[in-house]
């Protein structure tokens, strides 16, 4: 089997953000469930890694990957922020969600038992995975 590289990796990078940016808006938009402080941050870093990887597939230009690195990298930061929030290793004095708003820790936070902040680091750290790998020079 070939290595993943290139534009493969770049794709599968853009799928990657592609789904989970669609995912969590029909969390939002069709389940009707409200996203808490946290997850509009994760959100406002994976749906530009989408537009950016598309584009970067559109133009064949691999060096969007730079950006892509980046973007994933501070989405991590605030997904591994909610997941320590969400397992209780922050205390909650200190979550940024308020009290009239969607709880950052409550059961609506789950998807198919999974945590979404752990689902939300998980992707962001494929995605940067996938995009730093794509910047490798294919073989000739």
């Amino acid at each position: 089997m070939a290595e993943l590289r290139g534009e493969a990796a770049l794709f599968l990078a853009w799928g990657l953000a592609l789904a989970a940016s669609l995912t969590v808006l029909f969390i939002g938009e069709v389940l009707g469930q409200a996203p808490c402080t946290l997850c509009w941050f994760q959100r406002a870093f994976m749906f530009p890694l989408a537009v950016l990887l598309g584009l970067g597939l559109w133009w064949q230009d691999r060096s969007v990957a730079r950006y892509a690195i980046a973007l994933a990298g501070l989405g991590a930061v605030f997904a591994l922020w909610h997941l320590a929030l969400f397992v209780r290793l922050v205390p909650e004095q200190v979550q940024p969600c308020t009290a009239t708003g969607p709880s950052c820790t409550d059961q609506n936070q789950l998807l198919f038992g999974v945590p979404i902040p752990a689902l939300s680091l998980l992707s962001f750290g494929l995605i940067a995975a996938l995009s730093a790998i794509s910047r490798k020079e294919t073989p000739a």
